[in-house]
């Protein structure tokens, strides 16, 4: 009877222990799918590439811009109102087979395309769409768009949009990037030392000089325009650095570099342990009162007979 008496509490402590174990391991459950779910967005960020859309032909009237994702009639990007010179954000899809379709400006959106271009989007790749060319040749070029740069360079290239100027020689810091470049052209890039310097385009006797800054690392496509004034020079950076999101891309938010909250599961799991061994010198405790007492009742049975 004793002996039932006293392994009821030992028993009680080692059973509230399992169950705050097991409480501590199903309350950490949750924490760690949360956890490999974080671990995991980077690999499904991975799987994504990055387009943007330009309206690059001086002649053709504003359009609205609709990108496709191959076997579904349900745009995935609508950009209304694109006039000439426009340039969107870097858009993140993921890769797969598009395509690119180009409407007057407010048309329908089952209206025939002005403009269309099939193209395939590449795991961390990226790509401009841009609409080049006069109105009477218009046609819709996908550029591959560089995102790595030799160590301490920057990269440079030139797409020539001005169709006043048949022809434009570019240079960087007085070196010639490129020398009568056609309307309607896009050069491959080129490396350039990175610095703030002049960029002059010239044409004859027109010409325009803008200041640039060209970070190390750094990725640029410098469109030539025409302008209100004349010649005019847009510097659209492709990337910040190698092997970098594009510029204007979307952010990678809590699945890619932004601290996650600490899981709760080594302290829920010491705790348990913390338990589990109190509990465990309980019972020894109650096993040396257990002794203590069966002694105890020996001697004085012993006494009694003496």
């Amino acid at each position: 009877m004793k002996l039932t008496r006293i392994t009821r509490p030992a028993a009680a402590l080692l059973g509230a222990g399992a169950v705050l174990l097991s409480i501590a391991l199903l309350t950490a459950a949750p924490v760690t799918a949360r956890a490999a779910a974080s671990a995991a967005a980077p690999t499904a960020a991975s799987d994504m590439g990055w387009i943007r859309l330009a309206h690059l032909s001086p002649n053709t009237p504003a359009v609205d811009v609709y990108l496709y994702s191959f076997g579904d009639s349900s745009a995935r990007i609508v950009l209304h109102h694109v006039s000439y010179g426009t340039v969107s954000a870097y858009q993140a899809v993921p890769a797969g087979d598009y395509s690119v379709a180009m409407r007057p400006a407010g048309g329908a959106a089952a209206s025939p395309p002005v403009l269309s271009a099939s193209t395939w989007v590449t795991a961390g790749a990226a790509y401009t769409a841009a609409a080049l060319g006069p109105q009477s040749g218009l046609r819709l070029d996908v550029i591959h768009d560089n995102l790595t740069t030799p160590p301490g360079r920057a990269l440079v290239r030139v797409i020539q949009a001005s169709l006043q100027s048949h022809q434009v020689a570019v240079s960087w810091s007085g070196k010639v990037i490129v020398s009568a470049l056609p309307f309607g052209s896009v050069t491959p890039y080129q490396a350039v030392s990175p610095g703030t310097e002049d960029v002059a385009v010239a044409a004859g006797t027109r010409k325009a000089v803008s200041p640039v800054t060209l970070a190390p690392g750094s990725i640029h496509t410098l469109v030539v325009l025409d302008g209100a004034k004349g010649l005019q020079v847009d510097n659209l950076q492709d990337a910040s650095g190698s092997s970098a999101t594009p510029a204007g891309g979307a952010d990678t938010g809590f699945g890619g570099t932004a601290p996650r909250p600490a899981s709760p599961l080594p302290w829920l799991a010491l705790a348990g342990a913390g338990f589990l061994l109190t509990a465990g010198s309980g019972l020894s405790l109650w096993r040396r009162r257990l002794s203590r007492q069966s002694s105890l009742s020996r001697q004085s049975s012993l006494s009694r007979a003496s």
